[in-house]
């Protein structure tokens, strides 16, 4: 059972190696809980610039106020120059805080480098910074150079790289924002320090203008929940349920520890805590709990890292909300107060006696607290007198008063003549009076009407108006028979005999005919052009040819008729022969095209490059030339003499001077990171079987390699195997358990063979080993410890011979045989 523990642990040694390798060139943030920070750099505040980074921070330049250039930085609360736009320090809090200014050098390299110890071995880490790109969209032309910086962990030798990654491409914006950019690694056995650097991967020229602020570093361990036995993370309860009891445990995830080491913190505040004294389990048990109160776990891998708060992280908070109950509320006499400790408040409940619904209108309900019933009181109102004969009263119980109703009767329509008087005696109205007589005598167009507002007949009419549209030779005579003008009159003759230009017109005002109109003006005419008036078309016709245009005139000859001389003009000159031509290229004139044109192609030379990558990292590929002065084209857009790639595949460059060209094409092949798919002991060999096993070399101690994958002769005991590749850097590891027994030894003192080994008792809980002689007879035993017997007997060299070995461990026997040989 114990090897089968032991097992487990090396395989879970072997995934974390594994884990380790997988963060590089990822970007990322801790996906579990986190302890406090342990390294943090903020660049400080104030309204100065500077101070300078401490020497070996950084290869670049530092400046004060005067912008900086590229490959210059300096350290600041604002960006004074260029138009940057840094809306402010990143920082929460500050006061003119201040940011670290990049100018990103024209070359990629290091810009910042600083080392952060006090680390934990076996530790899961999460570094994190804020960056932002300072150049508004407006400031170059394309919105400029974008900012990329790469982020990379090594250890403290800076031999080791732990974890990169790359932010990419972050492009110029008109509001600039922080961004947060974070990387996860681990720390091996034995570092406790390591080696931040950070990388501009961009050029430099207009733009990769950058600020980078509040560098973080803070341990990174599983996601840990803390829950109570109903799996709730916090509980609310009424102070009338305290003193309050409860078990609470924290409930790792298992993704980043291999183990767990607690110690439980309590806060009154959520702000301050302090460590509950004897609490070291997963679980707490709580009491006497009478306000609200929080409790959270620190948590280690290894119990000597407890007390380290720069190996610890956190647990999530379990919180215990207090509500304070009410005082009891003031009730009416029909109510009653229950209180609730589930929602901590009290509860009212009653209803007051129903008021009276069968009252008169004059009658009022009064509620009496006292008897705590509804009294009624009130009388009716008294009915009025000395109503007209046409009023009626009645009683409404809505208005709880008494109406008057009924109308005098409604006055007779009357004429303007007549007069009406009310008789109370037959409550009804008498009407007298007589109409004024109709006038006669009237005009034809007059007619009478009676007018019942003045009472009196009235004549209206007029007579029939003088029609005003009349020609100037008529006249209008009123005719009292018929009641109508009459019109006479005749228009004067339309004169004859015009010309064919003229029109007659006739004035309404001197009442005579006008005759206008003139002969149409002569045309204006070319040189060779005569001009005669027809009378009947009334108009000038036109007569004569223009001279014939020439004809075989030369391409770039041009024909243009002069007026004033009355013949064509022929100009134009030949097209100048091109004079700007590549080396290669000649020309002739196209009497069709009637242009030069340039003949010739430009010699091209094709060459390809093989070339090397190594997974998970970068290579730069340089385009080397014999060309003087030459200018680069990369299929991929690039302008340089090299560029730097991740990915395998071809890379195409055009190298020129104008005349002479060369394509480049680099053939790029990855060599793969190797991947171990199993180790096997084989008798006294460990043999290592890749998944990928092409060109690897091999390694018992990291420092002597072959390249055969079989490692003869081995003792048993627990290995670390490398693999690594010769052209590439890096190197896994994995660790494997060596269980064999020798079959023979020959100890003559030259170094091979010499014992009879067996060194893992370390691994196992109890280990027994007995040496026998063919008759049975003890001759070595070894309890608990490693054997190293080299063939002696009190002190004396045993015979070559066979032996027999009886070996236990934890209670599983094994046994044997082996031969001494001499």
């Amino acid at each position: 059972m114990q090897k089968s523990r032991l097992d487990f642990k090396l395989l879970f040694f072997f995934c974390i190696s594994l884990f380790s390798w997988s963060a590089i060139a990822q970007l990322g943030f801790c996906q579990g809980n986190s302890g406090d920070p342990i390294f943090v750099e903020d660049f400080g505040t104030g309204t100065d610039y500077g101070p300078p980074l401490p020497a070996g921070t950084t290869t670049y330049t530092f400046v004060g106020f005067n912008g900086p250039q590229d490959g210059e930085y300096t350290l600041g609360s604002n960006t004074f120059a260029y138009g940057w736009n840094l809306p402010n320090d990143h920082t929460p809090g500050d006061t003119n805080g201040k940011a670290l200014i990049v100018n990103a050098s024209f070359t990629t390299g290091e810009f910042y480098t600083t080392s952060i110890n006090g680390l934990c071995e076996n530790t899961t880490y999460e570094f994190s910074s804020w960056l932002i790109n300072i150049l508004p969209s407006s400031g170059c032309s394309g919105n400029g150079i974008p900012v990329n910086v790469k982020f990379e962990i090594w250890d403290i030798t800076d031999t080791n790289l732990l974890a990169s990654g790359d932010t990419g491409n972050i492009f110029s914006t008109p509001s600039p924002t922080w961004e947060q950019y974070g990387l996860v690694f681990q720390t091996l056995a034995g570092q406790t320090s390591v080696i931040l650097k950070m990388i501009n991967n961009g050029a430099g020229g207009c733009g990769n203008d950058l600020a980078i602020d509040d560098i973080v570093f803070k341990s990174c361990g599983d996601l840990i929940e803390v829950e109570d036995a109903s799996s709730n993370d916090s509980i609310t309860i009424c102070s009338s349920q305290t003193p309050y009891s409860d078990t609470i445990t924290a409930v790792p995830d298992n993704s980043v520890f291999s183990s767990h080491f607690y110690q439980w913190q309590v806060s009154a505040d959520g702000n301050t805590w302090v460590d509950v004294v004897g609490e070291t389990n997963e679980s707490i048990t709580v009491a006497g709990i009478t306000n609200t109160t929080y409790y959270r776990a620190k948590v280690a891998e290894f119990q000597a890292n407890l007390s380290n708060s720069d190996c610890i992280t956190l647990s999530d908070v379990y919180e215990i909300t207090v509500n304070q109950a009410p005082p009891p509320p003031t009730t009416e006499c029909w109510e009653t107060a229950t209180f609730d400790d589930v929602s901590c408040s009290w509860n009212v409940v009653g209803t007051q006696p129903s008021v009276p619904t069968d009252l008169e209108c004059w009658e009022t309900a009064t509620f009496n607290n006292t008897t705590c019933a509804w009294e009624v009181t009130g009388t009716q109102p008294v009915e009025p007198t000395g109503l007209e004969c046409w009023e009626t009263t009645t009683f409404n119980d809505t208005t709880c008063s008494w109406e008057i109703t009924g109308s005098q009767p409604v006055q007779p329509d009357l004429e303007c003549w007549e007069i009406a008087t009310f008789n109370n005696a037959t409550c009804s109205w008498e009407v007298t009076g007589t109409q004024p007589v109709e006038p006669t005598g009237l005009e034809c167009w007059e007619s009478t009407t009676f007018n019942n507002t003045t009472c009196s007949w009235e004549i209206t009419g007029t007579q029939p108006l003088a029609p005003t549209d009349l020609e100037c030779w008529e006249t209008a005579t009123f005719n009292n028979t018929t009641c109508n003008w009459d019109i006479t009159g005749t228009q004067p003759a339309e004169p004859t005999g015009l010309e064919c230009w003229e029109i007659a017109t006739f004035n309404d005002t001197t009442c005579s005919w006008e005759i206008t109109g003139s002969q149409p003006v002569q045309p204006n005419l070319e040189c060779w052009e005569t001009a005669t008036f027809n009378n009947t078309t009334c108009a000038w016709e036109v007569t004569g040819t223009q001279p014939e245009e020439p004809t075989g005139l030369e391409c770039w000859e041009i024909a243009t008729f002069n007026n004033t001389t009355c013949s064509w003009e022929v100009t134009g000159s030949q097209p100048t022969e091109p004079t700007d031509l590549e080396c290669w290229e000649n020309t002739f004139f196209n009497e069709d095209t009637c242009e030069w044109e340039i003949q010739g192609t430009q010699p091209l030379e094709l060459r390809d490059e093989f070339v090397l990558l190594c997974e998970g990292q970068e290579v730069e590929l340089v385009a080397t030339t014999s060309i003087s002065n030459p200018q680069y084209q990369w299929e991929s857009g690039e302008l340089s003499e090299s560029i730097t790639i991740n990915v395998a595949g071809n890379y195409v460059v055009e190298v020129t001077d104008g005349c002479l060209t060369e394509i480049i094409t680099f053939i790029v092949t990855e060599i793969e990171i190797p991947e171990i798919e199993s180790i096997v002991s084989d008798g006294s060999s460990i043999v290592v079987n890749l998944v990928n096993s092409e060109g690897y070399q091999y390694s018992l101690d990291g420092v002597d390699y072959q390249f055969s994958n079989t490692f003869n002769s081995q003792p048993s005991g627990l290995y670390t195997i490398y693999v690594k590749s010769p052209d590439c850097d890096f190197v896994i590891f994995h660790d494997h358990f060596h269980f064999y027994i020798q079959k023979f030894i020959t100890p003559n003192g030259d170094g091979d063979n010499d014992f009879f080994i067996f060194n893992v008792a370390q691994f196992f809980t109890s280990s027994e080993v007995y040496i026998f002689d063919r008759y049975g007879k003890l001759l070595y035993s070894a309890i608990n410890t490693n054997v190293f017997w080299d063939g002696t007997y009190n002190g004396s060299t045993l015979p070559a011979s066979d032996y027999w070995y009886r070996i236990v461990l934890d209670g599983r026997e094994v046994k044997g045989h082996f031969a001494i040989r001499r």
